[in-house]
């Protein structure tokens, strides 16, 4: 079993900042992916960010460029920086884990991240 916390969420105005965090606790293997999801109500989970533990990302369409993320493999955790959130970021961000080695996927329960004015 593994587990994830998501931390950094928050309220912030438009044009901040936030860095949400996921540690990852349990059974680790040496070679896994993470990444970050968001989701607004009512719709699917979106793909914003994933890094493997090669340090391999892949971005999602709607933020490639503008949300970095970056891993501590000694820590087992990933970071999203998000910079000039925007009011459509906006949504639940979820940290998600995926077991190269057993096939498992494990998800946290999210960190809330509203943007408004």
């Amino acid at each position: 079993q593994v587990q994830l916390l998501e931390s950094g969420g928050g309220f912030v105005q438009p044009g901040g900042s936030l860095r949400l965090s996921c540690a990852a606790s349990g059974s680790i293997t040496g070679i896994y992916a993470m990444g970050w999801y968001r989701q607004d109500p009512g719709k699917q989970r979106e793909l914003i960010a994933g890094i493997s533990s090669g340090g391999l990302t892949d971005y999602g369409d709607s933020v490639k460029g503008r949300f970095p993320i970056s891993r501590d493999n000694a820590k087992n955790t990933v970071y999203l920086q998000m910079s000039s959130l925007k009011p459509e970021d906006t949504a639940i961000y979820y940290c998600a884990y995926s077991d190269y080695v057993t096939g498992k996927e494990y998800w946290g329960q999210g960190t809330q991240v509203t943007v408004s004015s």
